[in-house]
């Protein structure tokens, strides 16, 4: 394990801005708004092995969808 450097800190808080004025924040307020707005998809690493970016992972999921709805539509025509 590495030592740590030994540097002193500098205060780089503006001075507009004191220590009272900071103590309310609040931790992940906005983060419900971020993930609501967003579709992230972890992908398996055997099956991020054979596309080489999210434009390929997309154009797959398209055509799979197009089957899909082509074999829902051929079925109720039985």
């Amino acid at each position: 394990m590495k030592a740590k450097a030994e540097t002193p800190l500098e205060d780089e808080m503006r001075s507009e801005y004191t220590a009272a004025s900071l103590k309310d924040g609040v931790r992940g307020k906005y983060a419900e708004r971020y993930s609501n707005g967003t579709n992230v998809v972890v992908l398996d690493a055997d099956v991020a092995e054979v596309f080489p970016n999210a434009q390929a992972v997309n154009n797959a999921l398209r055509l799979l969808m197009k089957a899909a709805q082509q074999s829902t539509l051929e079925a109720s025509k039985r």
